[in-house]
């Protein structure tokens, strides 16, 4: 099966994110990139629907599909780095919505994965794509530390087994 038809845009799942966030200018771009241990996984991005204000003028996900052998690895790291940044700032309680969603225990996670994509990765990404992820890591851990009731010790926070200790 080619990489083409394994890329599918799903409507019905952008559409119940729209209903779930209360948006109408966003839809969820999701497809199946895959197998791990013979199950399918799957991939899903936000992509701006800002011209389209009615179901009837939604844009053809269909032509903004790519295909993922022609994405390029660096836009694929960068892309992942930015979903755990986007998550982990949700988990902190760094969006509008604050502690509705703050979890700590989930945001260590995300912030420490980050930090290994970008431990694993200095060397394949240019300092361009690198240097604002590294401020945005470094914000997070320091947004982390921030929000602990009891601090961890230094080089014991998320990702600094990566990164070293971070201090503000």
């Amino acid at each position: 099966m080619s990489s083409r038809s394994l890329l599918q845009v799903s409507t019905n799942r952008a559409q119940e994110a729209n209903a779930r966030a209360g948006q109408d200018r966003e839809g969820l771009v999701s497809g199946l990139t895959g197998a791990a241990g013979g199950r399918p996984y799957r991939w899903a991005y936000r992509v701006n629907m800002s011209e389209a204000t009615t179901p009837e003028e939604s844009p053809d996900f269909d032509a903004m599909t790519r295909d993922i052998a022609e994405v390029p690895a660096v836009e694929v790291i960068v892309t992942v780095a930015v979903n755990l940044m986007s998550a982990a700032a949700v988990k902190l309680g760094l969006t509008e919505d604050g502690d509705e969603h703050k979890d700590l225990d989930e945001a260590r996670k995300l912030v420490h994965a980050l930090a290994g994509l970008m431990d694993a990765s200095a060397t394949e990404i240019s300092s361009f794509h690198a240097a604002p992820l590294r401020d945005g890591l470094k914000s997070l851990q320091l947004a982390f530390r921030e929000a602990s009731v009891v601090a961890d010790e230094p080089g014991q926070g998320p990702g600094e087994k990566y990164t070293g200790p971070v201090y503000g």
